[in-house]
């Protein structure tokens, strides 16, 4: 079983965005899709998670409804607005060059960067 890990501040907006952009899903959803794709390594507790997902709706990045789960129950469902959409694009970009880089230098021989 993989260890959990401790997401890096601000990271939690940006996988939350992503798991929205995929189509209109609820707060528990989220959640269980974040921990199912990473594996078990990424587990987000309520207390974080539902604070995230109304600062994100509050900032205009997500915008949601309520409506029936498919167990019966009345849920919010959040969906990407534009600005969470282009939020998500220049976040995963800034994302990816940081981790890139970050790589290069783990990667470092001892002679230097290969």
């Amino acid at each position: 079983m993989p260890a959990k890990s401790d997401l890096p501040q601000g990271t939690l907006d940006l996988l939350i965005l992503k798991v929205v952009a995929l189509g209109p899903v609820h707060g528990y959803a989220i959640g269980q899709r974040l921990q199912q794709v990473s594996r078990d390594v990424v587990q987000v507790p309520q207390g974080s998670l539902y604070p995230a997902l109304h600062r994100l709706e509050n900032r205009g990045l997500l915008a949601a409804d309520w409506k029936t789960t498919e167990t019966g129950r009345e849920a919010k469902f959040y969906r990407l607005t534009r600005k969470g959409r282009g939020q998500l694009e220049t976040e995963s970009a800034s994302w990816v060059r940081l981790t890139d880089a970050i790589a290069l230098i783990l990667n470092m021989s001892e002679a230097g960067a290969k």
